[in-house]
């Protein structure tokens, strides 16, 4: 059993400790060798992309990152599972588009605003996941196997 002073010193000790290594993790992970988060490949075309994303309120049923809702599919990594053109085609459809019973607002953009918002999908695809490749949504009905 440890007397008054060992522990008030076991204690301090262990809380320094452990504030150090607090410190050592924190600088490592803002260290530029860590960044996972692609900022340097941000284009004025990725930031319209976002705008748009925000200003049409996607993120109410779409998720990106897990991140959103859970109404329609996952759209990280979206290009690389459906296509530029199959993602062009739907937000420039003049007509609502309903895939498995769920309806998509008819945006009808712009060759250009779509253009934009495939960069900013095409941005979002580029940062690192930590390996985590494969995000399937939760409203998949099947597996995906790799």
């Amino acid at each position: 059993m440890l007397s008054k002073k060992q522990a008030r010193a076991f204690f301090l000790g262990g809380t320094l400790v452990t504030f150090l290594v607090f410190i050592g993790l924190t600088i490592y992970s803002f260290s530029k060798d860590q960044d996972q988060s692609n900022y340097g490949e941000i284009t004025e075309e990725v930031v319209r992309g976002k705008e748009i994303w925000e200003s049409n309120n996607c993120m109410g049923c779409h998720t990106i990152l897990g991140e959103g809702a859970y109404y329609a599919p996952e759209l990280t990594k979206v290009i690389d599972r459906r296509g530029e053109g199959y993602i062009k085609a739907v937000l420039m459809s003049p007509v609502p588009w309903g895939p498995n019973g769920r309806k998509m607002v008819a945006y009808g953009m712009s060759e250009e605003e779509a253009e934009d918002v495939i960069a900013f999908f095409d941005w979002i695809d580029d940062i690192d996941l930590n390996g985590f490749d494969t995000v399937v949504s939760p409203l998949a009905k099947e597996k995906v196997n790799n």
